[in-house]
């Protein structure tokens, strides 16, 4: 089979996990490429609902593996939870989940820093606070903790003491307690021996299956509009949320990602601060939050809802080379006597229908709308989609140049139509 990435079109929240859990039960391997505990991805399965922030959602199909590449900063801590939850609903993920020897280890002392650099920020970037940002800080830098660190701890003990030696100046200015080396080798041991059977070779993994037939399912996670260069910054994510941060983030060849599956909402929400032009502040936006039930998985917090953005949804096409379309909540939009999408952008007096180069015109972009026919409440999962909604489906892939592969009516599995797998595409 073909290797398949999962890649977020919108500015994260789409239901990737939904998405790949579903097309989990054909593949060999899924892998998670960037990102780490800030990600919150929700599946629905026999209406029990799972929510991931590390563990890729394809944990759920029986004896798949699951494996977290060197592109993921790895919160040990939030790992075990996820692992724990697993076991108490019954789902068997021992000698299923691997995390690479080269991802970098989110420690406390990045907790610390995220939290201070959000409160003496200007203009807050609403991360989660959970490390991320300064934990790709410390790789950059050179003073980042390898999980295959956690697995030595003569080496972790000089690694963390330069690492605290570094930021020194930095932890000074916040009004938490710091940690310290000892307290902190202390954790690590007495987690070690619940971590040593997930670290692997997750690249030497991975390249054995590509060699052997593929089938392997790229999960990213946040989504493209994020993208740490080519999103809306400086309010984006730290990493590369693009299909180009497949091949970093896991140790394999560019030419394994062999097909490109964007997913979007059939509307547009934005979690935290940051440009957002098709943003509805009024009513409009409260029923969309609403009908969607648009609060965050990890944060809790209630998302920015709008139109469908088909600008950005372009630009997105185009950036990470998407082939196929996912359409998630289409029924959300159910009972709208009309719905609109925005098709270009007008900046300083000239229509545009591509995000400008300059982040600092994002602010100043508006959007040019086209308002299609709304379609009755879809009741059931196996329902037909009325012809309004199919009609909506054709101008979104007209305006964006690929087909729409899949269309999800509802948060469970039995609710994704397939109109043409990607798969097999």
């Amino acid at each position: 089979m073909k290797n398949l990435a999962v890649v977020g079109a919108q500015w994260g929240d789409e239901g990737k996990a939904k998405i790949v859990d579903t097309l989990a039960a054909e593949a060999s391997i899924v892998a998670r490429y960037q990102g780490g505990a800030n990600a919150g991805h929700t599946v629905v399965e026999g209406g029990r609902k799972f929510v991931f922030h590390l563990v890729p959602a394809g944990i759920l199909r029986r004896g798949l593996r699951c494996v977290l590449g060197n592109g993921v900063v790895f919160d040990p801590a939030a790992f075990l939870v996820e692992l724990d939850q697993l076991s108490e609903a019954g789902v068997d993920w021992l000698g299923r989940v691997f995390v690479s020897t080269r991802a970098h280890v989110v420690m406390p002392y990045h907790r610390i820093l995220d939290g201070l650099a959000e409160r003496r920020r200007s203009s807050s970037i609403g991360t989660t606070r959970r490390g991320i940002g300064p934990c790709y800080a410390s790789k950059a830098t050179r003073h980042g903790i390898l999980v295959g660190d956690l697995l030595a701890p003569a080496r972790l003990r000089e690694k963390i003491e330069a690492a605290l030696d570094w930021l020194g100046p930095l932890l000074e200015k916040s009004d938490e307690p710091l940690p310290t080396p000892e307290g902190m080798i202390r954790d690590f041991e007495e987690i070690r021996p619940r971590l040593e059977p997930c670290v692997a070779d997750v690249s030497g993994m991975l390249l054995r299956q590509i060699e052997e037939g593929g089938g392997i399912l790229f999960e990213g996670a946040q989504g493209m509009m994020l993208d740490v260069d080519h999103g809306t910054y400086p309010y984006v994510t730290s990493s590369n949320t693009t299909t180009a941060g497949i091949a970093p983030g896991l140790g394999i060849p560019p030419k394994a990602v062999e097909e490109a599956l964007g997913i979007t909402k059939a509307y547009t929400t934005r979690v935290g601060a940051g440009w957002f032009p098709t943003e509805e502040l009024g009513e409009m936006g409260e029923a969309l939050r609403r009908a969607g039930k648009e609060y965050g998985a990890t944060t809790g917090r209630p998302r920015r809802c709008g139109w469908l953005d088909l600008v950005a949804l372009r630009h997105a096409v185009r950036l990470s080379g998407i082939d196929s379309l996912a359409m998630t909540k289409i029924d959300v939009l159910g009972g709208f006597p009309s719905v609109k999408s925005c098709v270009a952008y007008r900046l300083h007096g000239r229509e545009i229908d591509s995000p400008p180069a300059d982040p600092s015109d994002l602010e100043h972009c508006q959007p040019i709308y086209r308002e299609l026919q709304g379609w009755p409440v879809l009741t059931g999962p196996g329902e037909r989609l009325p012809e309004p909604a199919k009609k909506f489906l054709d101008f979104v892939a007209d305006t964006v140049r690929v087909p729409i592969s899949l269309v999800s009516t509802g948060p469970d599995r039995s609710s994704l139509q397939v109109l043409n797998d990607p798969w097999r595409r």
